[in-house]
This record gives structure tokens, sequence and C-alpha cells, in this order.
């Protein structure tokens, strides 16, 4: 049996409670550079249309980032990565109801978008990368998910490196829970990635995903984002393959681990396949 399986998630303004399903948290990056979908969103307006089409396709939760952390990305200055995403945020008030994380290291980032809407913090630095960032987590009231990441992106696959994997990362996730909690962070306001391609091979990869269930032993909701990565071509054998349906694939496995949100580019292939295969799980335990 699983364990520790948190059950809500207080973000800024309201409590996302979690089922039988995990929710699915939609992608919109408004950068040229993002490594599957770099620069397809980039204009506002059809960063807008994207948004209502996420929303419309089944996500509960929308993510803006206006900074590529694809491997060897190089760093936005803050004033660029603030215009990708507080003109797409102006223009998204009151077009979208479900709730918007911001995907960013930087706190004059993350409080902007508060101020124009957004609920959750959603930073892979795991909140290291700026300290006055925990300090606008708490003025807000923002939800926080905080991810695990060796390296930055533009070392973090030089040569990832564990002594074991699994049990390395959640303990990074556990001590990041308690400094947060040190920092006055109220344990409902936290989320924790273990950072699928964020420093880790192919192998580490798959073994983190074999054992997701076992991060819910920090005691917080478990989001995992593996949306179209490479190690998904590489176990399908081919750089062209299929990374929707790969994807896909992975989701499902996370379904029966009790992941609580899953943050991917297709949102509609995901609701349909999650919906069909919950309606179809079977009946024996």
């Amino acid at each position: 049996m699983i364990e520790n399986v948190s059950k809500y998630w207080d973000i800024r303004d309201r409590r996302l409670e979690f089922t039988d399903r995990p929710l699915i948290m939609g992608i919109l990056n408004v950068t040229p550079d993002s490594f599957s979908d770099g620069g397809k969103f980039y204009s506002v307006q059809s960063a807008i249309d994207q948004a209502r089409r996420l929303e419309d396709h089944g996500a509960a939760i929308l993510d803006v980032g206006g900074e590529s952390t694809r491997p060897y990305s190089e760093s936005v200055p803050p004033d660029e990565e603030l215009r990708r995403v507080t003109d797409v945020l102006e223009k998204l008030q009151g077009k979208v109801a479900i709730p918007i994380s911001i995907d960013t290291q930087k706190s004059v980032v993350a409080r902007a978008a508060i101020q124009l809407g957004a609920s959750i913090i959603n930073d892979v630095s795991g909140l290291e990368a700026d300290p006055e960032m925990v300090e606008v987590a708490k003025q807000t009231g923002a939800g926080i998910c905080a991810m695990h990441m060796q390296g930055t992106p533009q070392t973090m696959q030089d040569n990832p490196q564990y002594s074991n994997v699994v049990e390395d990362i959640l303990s990074y996730l556990k001590h990041r829970r308690t400094w947060l909690l040190d920092q006055r962070i109220e344990p409902g306001k936290i989320c924790l990635d273990p950072g699928i391609g964020f420093g880790k091979t192919h192998e580490h990869n798959i073994t983190l995903l074999q054992n997701a269930f076992r991060f819910h032993e920090a005691s917080q909701p478990i989001l995992i984002g593996h949306s179209r990565k490479g190690f998904i071509a590489k176990l399908l054998g081919s750089k062209d393959a299929n990374r929707t349906l790969g994807t896909v694939g992975v989701s499902l496995s996370l379904v029966l681990q009790k992941i609580q949100v899953l943050r991917v580019h297709d949102v509609l292939e995901h609701k349909q396949a999650i919906d069909l295969f919950v309606a179809c799980m079977p009946a024996y335990s």
C-alpha cells in the first residue's frame, strides 16, 4: 500500500483537492527556445489562445514560464523574463478560471506574476537560486513547488552522479521541506518535484519514475514533469519517436503511484487517457 499520500495543496486563493487521478498542469512556454515548443507560443495572442485551449482540454493548472531551463540553456535577464510573462498574464486576467503557476527562479518575476493573478510559484531551483523567493511566497501566500536539480541548466547534464538516485533525491526533498517549514511556510502550501531530466541520466530518470511512489514519504504533494523529455525517445529507440504517446504511457504508471500533479504539454491526450484508465481499473486491489 502506498502511504502518506497528501490530499490537498493550498495555493494563494484556493485549495486544490486530490482524488484518484492526478491534476493536470498544462505547460505554457512563452519563450523562443524551450526544448519542445520554443517559439510556438511566443507571441502574446498565441499564448492566450493556447492557455484557453489547455483549460478547455482539461488542465487544472496553467504553468506559465518565460525562461527555458532545457540543458545548456542560457539564463534570461530579469527584465526580459518579466516582459515575456507580464504581457501574457495581463491579457489572461478574466480569460481563464483555472489557477496559474509562474515557472521562475527569480523573485522579481514571481512577485509581478502573483500581482497579475498567479497563485503558485514553480521554482526549478527549489527556492535556492534567489534568496528573496521564500519572502515572496510568505508575503503573498502563494503555493510553492520546490524541485530538485543537480547543478544548473548550464551544467546539470555534464556528468550527473548519485550514490543512490532515489534515496539522494528523497533526502533532498525532505530537507527542503524542513527548510521551508523553518522559514514559516505553511506545510499545506508546499509541493515537491524530483526533477526528471534536471541533472539526471536516462537511467536515473527511469529509476526515479519506477520509484515515484517513494517521494510520498516526504509528506507533501508530488509533481512530476516528464513531458516529451529525451529519455522517452531513448526508450522508444528513436529521436523521432512520438514523445506524446510515450509521455502518456509514463503518466499512467504515475497514476498507479498516486502522484498528485502531472506537468505536461499535451493536456487533451492526458485527460482522455487518464479518464479511461481510471474508469477501467481492475476491481481487485
